[in-house]
């Protein structure tokens, strides 16, 4: 009896050794289970808002609960975003008695005010001002526009070029912001013969952008601004030659009005977080915290202002490597976290909106669901799940603490991955919103594919094997840091914002843009560079800038504009709002 006793206690003991060792081991079928559901048709490209984008976050939090405490409300932290914006019902367009059809004579544009304008119209060519050593222009001399509306041709006086004098000049949110600073209070688009011999109307398409421009914007057709040009005998293909054979401006004032309404309807809808923690084991350690992030919404079924590279094709973009593989892989890395008993506490976190700008991190890091100022290190995994032959693993952000590099270095011998390290802490993923908030990163990926953004990405394009080699090496970075007796040094590494273009920038002030800052009334500061202008100006971190040079900035649009207008050494005025009090500082180009 008690041998069959003993033998009975010896099977349960090992049954439970083999289920706990299980539970805490990372697996392919376990990775493949979760990638291919997140990555299934049914979740129809977990677009943020809809109902495959729920349906990914409920699997997650369901995932979640098995090795942590739920944070948040049951999980999910909730906050609200923008992601489409449609024509109301009340849009009408009138010249005298003649009225004019939406999307058939007339079409506002996205970022254009809800509002009614009745008013004369002045014809302003292409609407540049321009005064250059190589280049003179000026639609607006010898007019007034004040409290009018504007009609613009689109383009540029060389339309009929290969290449034109007036590129950097000729952007139609360039026109736009002009048009505002000199008083006009509406702006009409329309196309010459050259620029567009169809004349369609603009599309409205949401730029990610919910702020609008501060005045209406209306794109009309060629025979409606005939209609607004008839007193003066020109057409609009006519003023289009006369500006190309003078090479001069030409600008008429007219007595005709026009009262137009627009009415754009933003589309609100509740994204979410999901967010559970695996509370540390040391007294003193486990207040402070790990987050492994990973973003889990994509394209939806792609088409244009989604981001797919392939906007024409309107299909499922089930976004299997971008992100359901990183998802998948910090549940698993989660799991086997939660039985090793780390000193510090965990914080697992998938994002959302991370394709429409690092929204849900940049809520997160924002938010008081934990203290961000006691989180020790940030590892974001983004496309994890396309190891190729060449086994090279990347990780950014190994700049970001004294300590990264050194540990990275340790773990290298005897790794069947090979490894290429990029210091700079920025970059296009939720590791950037920790980056920002003076937090060590570490950003893993396998890299970018021809398949990224695309419908092509799928689950049976994922290498399973390589995407757990991947999740059992960042587990043991992992443990690595939380091995650490002191918190890792954060130190800075490369710029906090983001690179953009500098094609027609000849400065920059050194601030990472607040894109979740949306409400028109200025540019919001996600981060400030040491070392640069606005750094070295007093600029902070959450000031919001409303003017440059005395000219108003209400969105990141305008900012990119005004800023294209300074020259290296220039010193300008900045005036920013800080918690409610108007501040001017002066910077330094």
């Amino acid at each position: 009896m008690r041998l069959k006793l003993i033998s009975i206690l010896s099977v349960v003991f090992i049954l439970l050794v083999n289920t706990t060792f299980s539970q805490s081991r990372i697996t392919i079928k376990e990775l493949k289970k979760h990638t291919t559901y997140l990555a299934s048709d049914e979740l129809k490209g977990r677009m943020t808002g809809k109902d495959g984008g729920t349906l990914a976050a409920e699997y997650i939090r369901d995932e979640f609960k098995t090795f942590g405490k739920l944070l948040g409300e049951n999980g999910f932290q909730y906050f609200d975003v923008v992601v489409d914006v449609k024509l109301g019902p009340n849009n009408q367009f009138m010249i005298g008695d003649f009225s004019a059809e939406a999307d058939k004579d007339f079409a506002p544009y996205a970022y254009s005010s809800s509002e009614t304008l009745n008013a004369e119209v002045v014809f302003v060519g292409y609407g540049l001002e321009i005064d250059t050593d190589d280049l003179k222009w000026n639609d607006y001399n010898n007019v007034d526009v004040e409290g009018k509306w504007v009609l613009i041709m689109k383009g540029d006086p060389d339309n009929t070029k290969k290449e034109s004098r007036f590129e950097a000049f000729s952007g139609e949110r360039d026109k736009v912001l002009l048009a505002r600073d000199k008083g006009a209070k509406g702006v009409l688009f329309v196309s010459g013969m050259h620029y567009d011999k169809t004349d369609k109307l603009i599309t409205l398409n949401f730029d990610k952008t919910s702020s609008n421009s501060g005045m209406q914007v209306i794109n009309i057709k060629r025979e409606l601004a005939d209609k607004i040009l008839t007193e003066s005998t020109y057409t609009t293909e006519d003023l289009e030659k006369i500006i190309a054979v003078n090479n001069a401006p030409k600008s008429i004032k007219l007595q005709t009005k026009v009262n137009a309404q627009t009415e754009l309807v933003l589309e609100n809808v509740k994204a979410m977080n999901v967010v559970a923690m695996i509370e540390g084991t040391d007294p003193v350690l486990k207040n402070t915290y790990i987050v492994l992030g990973a973003h889990f919404d994509h394209l939806g079924m792609g088409g244009y202002g989604s981001g797919s590279r392939e906007p024409d094709m309107e299909a499922v973009h089930n976004g299997a490597d971008d992100n359901a593989s990183g998802v998948a892989g910090i549940i698993e890395m989660g799991e086997k976290l939660a039985s090793m008993k780390l000193k510090r506490s965990v914080v697992v976190v998938a994002f959302d909106a991370e394709e429409m700008g690092l929204l849900g991190s940049k809520y997160f890091t924002d938010s008081k669901l934990i203290d961000i100022k006691a989180v020790n290190a940030m590892f974001n995994f983004d496309m994890i799940g396309r190891l190729n032959e060449d086994q090279k693993l990347l990780i950014y952000g190994t700049g970001t603490s004294k300590e990264s590099e050194s540990i990275l270095k340790e773990l290298e011998s005897g790794s069947e991955l090979k490894f290429a390290y990029l210091a700079e802490g920025y970059g296009p993923s939720d590791h950037a919103s920790f980056y920002t908030n003076d937090i060590p990163v570490f950003s893993i990926t396998t890299g970018v594919h021809t398949d990224y953004h695309t419908p092509k990405d799928d689950t049976d394009l994922i290498n399973f094997k390589g995407h757990k080699l991947v999740s059992d090496y960042s587990v043991d970075l992992i443990k690595a840091v939380d091995d650490q007796e002191q918190n890792l040094a954060f130190q800075i590494a490369g710029p906090k914002e983001q690179k953009r273009s500098s094609r027609n920038l000849k400065v920059t002030l050194g601030i990472m843009p607040d894109f979740a800052s949306n409400e028109g009334d200025g540019l919001g500061v996600g981060g400030v560079t040491p070392g640069k202008p606005a750094d070295k100006a007093g600029m902070l971190k959450g000031d919001k800038i409303i003017s440059m040079e005395g000219k108003s900035v209400k969105n990141i649009y305008d900012y990119m504009n005004r800023l294209k207008k300074f020259e290296p050494g220039q010193v300008i005025t900045v005036d920013v709002m800080r918690d409610g009090e108007k501040v001017v500082l002066i910077v330094n180009l």
